[in-house]
């Protein structure tokens, strides 16, 4: 049995009985879809029963994660791995480096996956990035010849997954394998659960951008010192990421401060992220600039993230693109994965949250953003943090 006997749905109404939710009727389709998938698996004697799997997308702030969450906590955990998509594709690209000159590689590590895992539930299921892409079509296909019953969330839905991105025709089975083996459900709720009320401190703070080593403002300066960060002077330090050195302007045990342009400009990536969260609970980000710029037209060169324009192929169309947009993507995958870990993160701006980013061609994924960092300024958060972080890639790794 690959289940517990509470099933998503029964959960749930714990929650609104104990005024720890509000009900929101347009939740109520992915938990009776959650609710029945639960049974199912519960009724499963065999490992290779063929159990279609759930895609939930819609807006931010609809409850996917918590919903998906919730279907987690009614499993057996042995049976189930659940990670924010980023550490997903880390794990896999890992294992094939690790299986380097082998056959195949994604088969034996769909084989394995599927040895240990029933369900795989990923969270903010997308794909920005052309070697995601390339490999994600076969590994599906592979997971689900296995049986593995797949649960993801996301914004966009699968039909415009990795709509924007280079060679996209090569992406297509793995858009119908997810077609094929999920049943997909729109969240069309027009409340975005993380602006209920609560109880703010602030974390936004509005100021003129200043070179990276002058001194604090007087409110930036308070905030440095209740974090116990004190002054860097000229002489820039650095921390080893990725094998790489990155300068950072402060840092104390697990709290550390950067410049915009450190952490978000030059050849930065998401695993770059993942190892910050793995060693701070603390970030402070100063100096971002307005992130608007003046859009011009640009030939599509790569992949962007999900959820905006619709080309298929290289040069297909012309694309809206600001002169800022790659910090943006990186500035978009940093909020994803500090959000989803827990750690406390506070930030300067020259501009106002609402007009950091309304330009570009990003402005899709930005609405996560600015949802994040609401969520991420209230007390709740910053005392308790998330309930679900992500789980480490060893979780992955010791499938292989």
């Amino acid at each position: 049995m690959f289940t517990d006997r509470m099933g998503p749905q029964q959960r749930y109404l714990q929650l609104l009985n104990s005024a720890k939710l509000d009900n929101d009727p347009a939740q109520q389709p992915a938990l009776q879809a959650l609710d029945v998938l639960h049974g199912q698996l519960e009724q499963s004697r065999a490992h290779r029963d063929v159990i279609q799997g759930l895609y939930l997308w819609g807006k931010v702030g609809r409850g996917k994660t918590m919903m998906m969450d919730l279907f987690v906590a009614s499993l057996q955990p042995e049976h189930c791995l659940r990670q924010h998509f980023h550490h997903f594709m880390a794990s896999i690209h890992q294992q094939l480096n690790q299986l380097s000159g082998q056959v195949d590689p994604l088969k034996i590590i769909a084989k394995n996956l599927s040895k240990k895992y029933k369900v795989l539930c990923f969270d903010e299921f997308f794909v920005a990035d052309i070697g995601d892409a390339m490999l994600l079509g076969r590994l599906l296909q592979y997971l689900f010849q296995h049986s593995v019953v797949l649960v993801a969330t996301s914004n966009t839905e699968p039909e415009k997954l990795y709509w924007d991105g280079l060679q996209r025709q090569r992406f297509l089975p793995a858009i119908a394998a997810i077609k094929n083996a999920t049943r997909s459900i729109h969240l069309t709720g027009a409340e975005d659960h993380r602006l209920r009320e609560l109880a703010y401190a602030q974390n936004y703070f509005v100021e003129p951008l200043t070179e990276p080593f002058a001194p604090y403002s007087s409110q930036i300066q308070r905030l440095m010192n209740s974090l116990a960060l004190p002054h860097v002077g000229l002489a820039a330090a650095t921390i080893a990421i990725q094998g790489r050195d990155l300068p950072f302007l402060s840092r104390q045990q697990r709290s550390i401060c950067f410049s915009f342009s450190q952490l978000c400009e030059g050849p930065r990536s998401h695993l770059d992220y993942i190892e910050l969260a793995d060693q701070f609970d603390t970030v402070v980000l100063l100096n971002v600039p307005s992130l608007n710029g003046q859009q011009y037209e640009h030939i599509l060169a790569r992949g962007t993230e999900d959820g905006s324009g619709g080309a298929t192929t290289t040069g297909a169309r012309q694309v809206i693109y600001a002169a800022k947009d790659d910090a943006v993507r990186r500035f978009i995958a940093l909020i994803d994965e500090f959000y989803e870990r827990g750690i406390r993160f506070y930030l300067s701006s020259a501009v106002p949250l609402e007009q950091l980013y309304t330009q570009g061609s990003l402005t899709f994924e930005f609405e996560r953003v600015l949802s994040r960092l609401t969520e991420m300024a209230s007390l709740e958060y910053q005392v308790e943090g998330l309930k679900f972080s992500a789980d480490e890639t060893s979780a992955l790794e010791s499938a292989s």
